[in-house]
């Protein structure tokens, strides 16, 4: 296929950090042009050193977004929103800045969260279920979909979203945690949780670019169903490490973070047909004990 034919002139990804590395690596083999856009110097030696066209830019700066190759690119929006708040200003500000210089894409891909879907009390979910996002972090990747699906909208550029459990992979393991001996619930309190490594959702996300994907919503999980205890304690059997303590819910208030707590009073199982049938995917890992080897 010349470059003419070709249905996007180069892949550019915001936000290109680790899950942006390997979908790179994944279109560098099939011959395509990649850029990738960091907000820091470290972060832009890495991609010169993956060979990644790299640019740096500011999502929180809309001016320091007019430059980028945005135009008829495959585009892939990979950046976390700020940390506060309840709404996505970095995505506000990219989606401003492509209509402000008339540089649309051919196509936009983000990867969101499962925690759009807030507590399901662990039932199972697919694409259909109601959003009911209830802690802020999801409230942010929430904004940032309906932003996304009102400018697809507008400007005829077809987005499709991947709602994504947990992500697993090299780098990614809860090892020092594990370590530090923080506690976990114990099992039968822990909420059922979702996730995929991080090469699988590298494969989705590429799919989701040769697939006629356009206005799709992809749960994008391994389809294993565990719990969070279950999680911790898989790792560290594997690893040699001592399982976490464990505790009940008024213990737990008291010695796990905040941050953790979030996620340990939601819980849901997701339903990936939709992204196994519709986007052709094998998955290289179906469980965290197959993923597990390569995640050291």
């Amino acid at each position: 296929m010349s470059d003419k034919d070709k249905p996007f002139k180069q892949v550019l990804i915001i936000g290109c950090g680790d899950i942006g590395h390997r979908v790179a690596k994944i279109w560098q083999k099939s011959g395509n042009s990649v850029s990738g856009v960091v907000r820091s110097e470290a972060g832009l030696n890495t991609l010169k050193q993956l060979k990644i066209h790299a640019y740096q830019a500011d999502l929180d700066n809309l001016s320091s977004l007019l430059d980028l190759p945005c135009k008829h690119s495959l585009l892939y929006y990979f950046a976390p929103p700020p940390a506060k708040g309840v709404q996505d200003t970095r995505m506000t500000n990219f989606l401003k800045s492509l209509t402000q210089k008339n540089a649309l894409p051919r196509q936009l891909i983000y990867i969101s969260t499962s925690g759009v879907y807030g507590d399901q009390q662990g039932q199972l979910i697919n694409e259909q279920t109601p959003v009911n996002p209830q802690v802020d972090r999801a409230k942010r990747r929430y904004h940032a979909e309906q932003q996304l699906q009102q400018w697809s909208k507008d400007n005829s550029v077809p987005v499709t979203l991947l709602r994504v459990g947990g992500i697993y992979g090299p780098g990614r393991l809860p090892l020092q945690r594990l370590k530090d001996h923080i506690p976990m619930l114990h099992e039968n309190l822990a909420p059922q949780t979702n996730r995929i490594h991080a090469d699988d959702l590298a494969q989705v996300c590429v799919a989701a670019a040769t697939k006629k994907t356009a206005g799709e919503i992809y749960n994008v999980s391994d389809g294993s169903n565990s719990n969070m205890t279950e999680y911790f304690n898989t790792i560290a059997d594997f690893c040699g490490l001592a399982r976490p303590p464990l505790v009940d819910w008024q213990e737990a208030e008291k010695t796990i973070s905040k941050g953790m707590l979030s996620y340990l009073k939601e819980s849901r199982r997701m339903d990936n047909s939709k992204m196994i049938k519709e986007l052709g995917i094998q998955l290289k890992y179906p469980t965290l004990k197959d993923g597990l080897k390569d995640s050291l």
